[in-house]
């Protein structure tokens, strides 16, 4: 009979709003999770969001979500949204109309060219100072009108907490998850200026895409697991395949 699936001490790099449900979830299947958020998401102040002649809005981060719902009471909307986890926040604030493309910016494009009318008005794309992929180009391209409006920034970490650096020491640290190219970057950056790179080599990094993947193996890991499909789902169940269940 082969062993049961053992208690992982995992890392997650997601900002703080979106790192306090997933260590909850890693939580109720088992592991140790905490937090070392990679970004941290400042709100930028200003008028609500104009959805004058909008026929929707595209979602590609929980955040923009987030601070749309700041600004705006508008709950009616029809939101197309990059992935489920974005589905999910979007609901919790109370949105009725949430449509998800389960993947990445390029399925979110090709969702927008199946549902909606180039000629139904235009797509109010809520983001951050710095957005992954071409939405803008892929939608005017197959003629849409799109707008994205600038809600919040994105800050990068500057610095390993002490918590994380000596438990990386003391081989306290099992795994580490990454959603996005850029925080997985950030992590080994950070790891090498706190000198814990020698470290990684006893843990595995557990990335959402292959191009999570290329920016983690910029240090050596024990292993870099990729998920199967973009979401949290399949990184859960790359972390199961990988510690036997």
């Amino acid at each position: 009979m082969s062993a049961p699936p053992r208690a992982l001490r995992l890392l997650v790099t997601r900002p703080a709003d979106d790192a306090a449900p997933l260590v909850a979830a890693l939580a109720r299947l088992g592991h140790q999770a905490s937090s070392e958020p990679m970004l941290e998401i400042v709100p930028r102040p200003g008028p609500p969001v104009d959805l004058s002649g909008a026929q929707g809005l595209l979602v590609t981060s929980a955040n923009g979500a987030r601070a749309f719902a700041a600004r705006n009471s508008e709950r009616d909307i029809l939101i197309l949204v990059v992935g489920d986890a974005s589905a999910a926040a979007a609901r919790a604030l109370g949105f009725a109309r949430v449509e998800s493309a389960s993947g990445d910016v390029a399925q979110l494009a090709d969702l927008c060219r199946r549902r909606l009318d180039p000629g139904g008005g235009v797509l109010v794309h809520v983001a951050g100072t710095r957005v992954a992929g071409d939405l803008g180009g892929a939608l005017e391209r197959a003629g849409f009108r799109y707008r994205r409006e600038v809600l919040y920034e994105a800050r990068a970490a500057t610095r390993l907490s002490d918590a994380t650096s000596v438990a990386f020491a003391q081989g306290r640290i099992d795994g580490v998850l990454f959603f996005s190219p850029r925080t997985a970057e950030s992590f080994v950056a950070l790891a090498a200026r706190a000198g814990a790179t020698p470290h990684l080599t006893r843990a595995t990094a557990y990335c959402l895409s292959d191009a999570v993947a290329a920016k983690a193996r910029a240090a050596a890991w024990r292993r870099v697991v990729v998920a199967e499909r973009l979401d949290q789902e399949s990184l859960f169940a790359a972390i199961a395949r990988e510690n036997g269940g």
